[in-house]
């Protein structure tokens, strides 16, 4: 290294899985941002977007991709080296790809890093796609320094960093494919920083951003220095975080860019990864407006909220679809809150619907009270209806029931489950009131609603209640949801036995009727749509549960 400096721009993109021209434009248009730099790192298979799942098994598609990075390396012949993450084939025709990471560099392709760990829990499945190497990658050169490219992973174990380590590298490059979950902030600092602990040698990290089906990128690209601390770029936003190096006396590299503050927690976290997760749904799913009912109730105000700031007021069409157990006062909240958001409510009424139905059955149920089936059809012929306004004027239709709902079966398959992406699907309920008052108390960065409170404050403190019959409460049927929400948290992400969950202080009784209702309602959770996963443990790729299981009956 000549100039005893090195500038390292850390590219956060929001790749399309399967769009590789379009991902190979986002590529070139960070490199032509950061000609000022040495070196710019984009994110892991930000070629063929991340995750490709069996898309990657397809030859054509990983041809496409080692193609279009060997076309891309020309820009590097006048600007800076380029790090990229792409399918890389493998030797053999029954052989599946590697996960790589290459160094673009001086026109031409440098060096190929392949990815040895990977991922077989949670949402990854890796193995199913990927070859893992067990070869120890040639370092790279850029500016006279030495580089280690560790893909995601590889970063997480120490055997990759020791072994890059002993080859000579001077600084770590960890492109990686890292999903946002509330934790993940703090496991990614952990495993850089014992990386630079174990092998004296700085470490640079850059993600994606984004959603793609029910993962949510947080982006949060950052640099840690040789005694760890820590430089951080933002969070849910593409961009370039540059980082600066020099060497010491000592000739090794150290921060000219110096730490930055910590990260926010909590709810400034899960507010963007929804608003996240739902504008990319949305619109790499080919639409541009959505349609929501919008009850009256605080989930659905919710889902209302998130979906303005994440497209704008004017793609936001709420629809309230009373029947005679509609209270004036859910009416009357909807409107305030619909008028708050700046969207469009238009209102259609059901009961002549529900007549047809109940008139057409009658002789069919004749000799039979009335019971779950009258209620349960209300909230089907809102969903058909809310589906119908989905169709004819082509806006894709959120759902709007929460985690808690989900876990427990308090939603009805047809009708308030029916639409195409549920932002808060990982949501507890109890989380989402703190969302609530969060979002009235603070403006998101990048949200297109308009400041202020937007979901009314009578909305977040009346009680919850579906109102499918006279003088219907949530609680009548379910446990308060702080109580419910620590049950079905130790039951669900931290995978604790009913035992120990009623060692935390609960009746027993009601955590083995909390757990009941879990198991038996698999077959809806397989039949809802997806939704951003933010927690530790989503109901979807995370869990995975047979649909006919008597095991809860039997223990």
């Amino acid at each position: 290294m000549t100039t005893g400096r090195l500038s390292i721009a850390l590219a956060v993109l929001n790749p399309t899985v399967g769009d590789v021209a379009g991902n190979i434009e986002r590529i070139k248009a960070a490199h032509k941002e950061a000609t000022d730099c040495d070196l710019v790192v984009c994110s892991e298979l930000c070629v063929s977007g991340y995750p490709p799942e069996d898309l990657v098994l397809h030859a054509p598609y990983a041809i496409r991709c080692r193609e279009a990075v060997d076309a891309l390396a020309q820009v590097t012949a006048d600007g800076p080296a380029l790090v990229v993450g792409t399918p890389w084939p493998a030797e053999g025709r029954q052989r599946k790809p590697y996960n790589a990471s290459v160094l673009l560099a001086d026109g031409k392709v440098q060096t190929v890093a392949y990815k040895r760990y990977l991922p077989e829990y949670g949402v990854f499945d890796e193995p199913r796609t990927f070859s893992a190497s067990t070869a120890i990658p040639d370092l790279g050169i850029v500016a006279g320094v030495r580089l280690g490219l560790m893909t995601c992973e590889d970063m997480w174990y120490p055997t990759p960093a020791a072994d890059l380590a002993e080859r000579g590298a001077e600084i770590f490059v960890a492109p990686h494919g890292s999903p946002f979950r509330l934790t993940a902030h703090a496991e990614r600092l952990f495993h850089a920083k014992a990386r630079v602990r174990e092998t004296g040698r700085p470490l640079v990290f850059t993600n994606q951003v984004g959603g793609q089906d029910e993962l949510v990128f947080d982006g949060g690209a950052f640099a840690v220095d040789r005694d760890e601390g820590v430089y951080r770029g933002p969070l849910f936003a593409r961009g370039i975080t540059r980082t600066v190096w020099r060497r010491d006396e000592a000739g090794h590299l150290r921060f000219e860019t110096g730490p930055s503050e910590d990260w926010p927690v909590e709810e400034p976290l899960i507010y963007p990864a929804l608003v996240t997760g739902t504008r990319d749904y949305v619109r790499k799913s080919g639409f541009s407006s959505v349609v929501l009912g919008l009850s009256g109730g605080i989930d659905s105000a919710m889902v209302a909220a998130i979906a303005v700031d994440a497209l704008g007021p004017d793609n936001v069409r709420c629809v309230m679809l009373p029947s005679r157990y509609t209270s004036t006062e859910s009416l009357d909240d909807a409107a305030a809150c619909a008028k708050a958001l700046g969207v469009t409510l238009d209102r259609v009424e059901i009961e002549p619907m529900i007549a047809v139905f109940t008139d057409s059955l009658a002789p069919l149920f004749a000799g039979r009270s009335a019971d779950v089936t009258e209620e349960n059809l209300q909230s089907r012929i809102r969903g058909t209806a809310l589906m119908a306004l989905s169709n004819k004027f082509g806006c894709l239709l959120l759902s709007t029931g929460n985690k808690s709902e989900m876990a427990t079966g308090y939603a009805t398959l047809y009708g308030d489950m029916n639409g195409a992406y549920n932002p808060l699907k990982d949501v507890y309920k109890s989380v989402v009131f703190r969302l609530a008052r969060w979002r009235n108390a603070n403006h998101p960065s990048g949200g297109l609603g308009p400041r202020g409170e937007v979901i009314p404050e009578r909305i977040i403190t009346k009680p919850p209640s579906a109102e499918l019959r006279a003088d219907q409460r949530d609680d009548q049927s379910l446990p308060a949801y702080d109580i419910l929400d620590d049950i079905l948290s130790g039951l669900v992400e931290e995978d604790l036995s009913p035992k120990a969950v009623a060692a935390r202080g609960h009746d027993p009784a009601l955590v083995t009727k909390v757990r009941r209702l879990l198991l038996l309602s698999e077959y809806k959770r397989r039949q809802a749509p997806p939704g951003p996963k933010i927690t530790v443990r989503n109901f979807g790729r995370d869990r995975r549960y047979p649909l006919l299981n008597r095991w809860g009956a039997n223990e």
